[in-house]
């Protein structure tokens, strides 16, 4: 009849099965006692859900690429052309302004195109694949291309680790030589290694017959070349993961004697160097001149691709060093002293939340699980990270009771969180993290330090002041807020 009673789709969560068991429950002749019951759940899912589908502007905490990483530049395709993506740390362009679109599982990457091609008007393609895909299956995806004949460019993405999940080296033996000989055995029509190390591709090296070599400034003129070649051919774009690069920080990877920095009475806030270098480094600078932009030096992978814009603000420093922030020592006496508290009781499950924008050091939701397993209470800990390493919004579900058999679930449902402890102002006023609030129950600590998300350093439009998502919580009618501490989430 097309009246679902559970959807078949998307997420299965409490309060969907919640209303479905009420309206079976509903045609029972039940006490006066348990409907009031039901009708009161009821009323809080309705009223969450209805608060939740009010128009409002929304900022988005989107993962994005680490600042300095290879794909900002590797994933751009020319004017006219499109890209298919895969799994790995460039499925995100699938949301970025690169115009890849469909992606497959791993082994599968461009294989589509084998049936689209007939009936498209697009006579040629990319697909994206990271290297650690190409050694695990990869291989069969363009090998499968090959034997269908159809036009399109792989492009592989040597980045020497396996970032997404956690930078492990890829399994086995995997060089960009032998990847070339390998492609070329299988029959591909032309093969060419865009780097931003081309000296380093000497004869010695033994790269397939055939195989060139071009800088990766040449990426977009390579790339147009390849369209016209016709067959399957391959362009391999090798340069060193930039998570990987932030060992200079422990001195086992060099460290270039070059800084970039951008004269804030010289910048006109115009975005193009955001543009040009999709970096996160590159942040907003709230200026009395209006909007201005910034190198985050904390963050800066020496990518350098910030200055392929025109723009005569970018100045570069040879040899400079940061400063070192002066180290006070505060005598104990300065300190205030540590108010003493007694153990609670949790009669019922205490639920508390934390949003934020990484998962880095989860020292929050660690504190209150010790600190409850110290007084000897049952604990519950949910971490839903998600791509947390690339800046994403991350949940941490906490329940607490008096024993552990108190607890009947480890995520927090609808409208049953006690505290939420928001690390992040976007995070916390996301509709995810709201749904589990409630008006005149719910208490909120938010972090009011306002870290750039992906929309705002790309354009440098949207402006995040904690005020905002405040307000927005307010006109929840929620009872007030508790005092606001600065929990920074690094």
């Amino acid at each position: 009849m097309g009246n679902w009673l559970l959807p078949a789709h998307y997420e299965l969560s409490p309060a969907i099965i919640a209303k479905a068991i009420a309206t079976r429950l509903e045609k029972f002749d039940l006490p006066a006692d348990v409907r009031a019951c039901i009708a009161s759940q009821l009323a809080v899912i309705d009223a969450k859900e209805k608060s939740l589908v009010r128009p409002r502007v929304e900022a988005e905490r989107k993962p994005w690429f680490c600042s300095g990483c290879p794909h900002n530049t590797s994933t751009n395709v020319p004017d006219g052309s499109r890209a298919m993506a895969g799994i790995g740390c460039h499925y995100m362009t699938v949301w970025m302004d690169r115009n890849t679109s469909t992606f497959s599982q791993m082994g599968g990457e461009g294989v589509a195109w084998v049936g689209q091609s007939p009936f498209s008007n697009d006579k040629h393609v990319f697909a994206n694949l990271g290297d650690g895909t190409y050694f695990h299956s990869g291989l069969l995806a363009i090998r499968a291309v090959i034997a269908a004949k159809v036009n399109i460019t792989y492009k592989i993405l040597y980045n020497n680790a396996v970032a997404m999940t956690g930078g492990q080296p890829v399994d086995g033996v995997l060089t960009v030589p032998q990847i070339t000989h390998q492609l070329a055995a299988e029959g591909a029509s032309k093969i060419v290694i865009v780097t931003d190390q081309p000296d380093k591709y000497t004869p010695s090296v033994g790269l397939a017959p055939g195989t060139d070599v071009h800088h990766r400034d040449k990426l977009d003129d390579i790339q147009r070349e390849l369209c016209d070649v016709g067959g399957t051919s391959i362009l391999i774009y090798d340069q060193t993961c930039a998570t990987e690069k932030r060992r200079r920080k422990r001195g086992t990877f060099p460290d270039p004697a070059k800084r970039v920095v951008i004269n804030e009475a010289v910048c006109e806030g115009c975005g193009d160097c955001s543009v040009k270098s999709n970096c996160l480094s590159v942040e907003p600078l709230e200026t009395e001149f209006d909007t201005k932009r910034q190198i985050n030096q904390s963050t800066c992978n020496k990518d350098y691709s910030c200055l392929n814009g025109f723009c005569p603000s970018f100045v570069t420093v040879e040899g400079g060093q940061l400063k070192k922030p002066k180290v006070t020592s505060v005598g104990a006496d300065a300190m205030p002293p540590v108010p003493t508290r007694t153990a609670g009781d949790c009669a019922a499950p205490w639920h508390a939340g934390d949003g934020r924008r990484r998962h880095g050091r989860r020292d929050d939701r660690r504190l209150l699980g010790m600190a409850a397993h110290l007084e000897q209470k049952g604990v519950t800990v949910l971490d839903v990270t998600g791509l947390a390493q690339k800046g994403g919004a991350v949940m941490s579900h906490v329940q607490i009771a008096n024993r552990p058999a108190d607890i009947h679930a480890t995520r927090i449902a609808m409208g049953e969180a006690d505290l939420v402890i928001g690390c992040d102002a976007i995070v916390t006023a996301s509709n995810e993290c709201g749904s589990r609030m409630q008006p005149n129950h719910t208490r909120v600590v938010v972090n009011s330090a306002a870290t750039p998300s992906s929309s705002r350093t790309r354009t440098g439009a949207f402006r995040v002041r904690a005020r905002k998502p405040i307000s927005a919580r307010r006109r929840a009618n929620m009872s007030r807020w508790s005092t606001r501490i600065a929990l920074r989430s690094r």
